[in-house]
């Protein structure tokens, strides 16, 4: 069977997108961080997948909650999509390609962790996830994820 160059190449980029997405592990390798007006220490892993799937949209006290994702490039977001969403991070495409047919849009993206923390601090209800060695300002909160 002879491959074209086309399925070559997107062979090739697969696979580099496979070595540079980091396995699950039970390390955490992310920071969950909200609006310093969002209630509470902590926050479930189930609702914060619910968050980042559209499925929850507003948070306990009924205000708007406001998720703002990592670049497709971020090692973060591949972490945090295994971690947290618990589905492989080359699925995500499908997933958000059935989500938007039913009027679903997928949270904003930023580039960087500095873009996702000014994102949050600047958001009333917002919600993000930085790398673990980020450094988080005062004008974001820490969450606690738990199981």
């Amino acid at each position: 069977m002879r491959r074209t160059p086309l399925a070559v190449l997107f062979a090739l980029a697969l696979t580099a997108l496979i070595v540079q997405i980091p396995a699950a592990g039970a390390d955490q390798t992310f920071k969950v961080i909200v609006h310093p007006d969002v209630e509470g220490g902590q926050i479930p892993r189930d609702v914060l997948s619910s968050i980042f799937l559209r499925d929850a949209l507003r948070w306990g006290n009924g205000n708007p909650v406001q998720p703002v994702d990592q670049s497709m490039r971020a090692p973060v977001r591949a972490a945090f999509t295994e971690q947290v969403l618990s589905r492989p991070f080359h699925s995500m495409g499908l997933v958000w390609a059935q989500k938007i047919k039913k009027g679903i849009t997928p949270p904003p993206v930023k580039s960087t962790d500095a873009d996702v923390i000014a994102y949050v601090a600047s958001t009333k209800g917002a919600i993000g996830y930085v790398s673990v060695g980020a450094e988080v300002p005062a004008t974001v909160k820490t969450l606690v994820v738990i199981d």
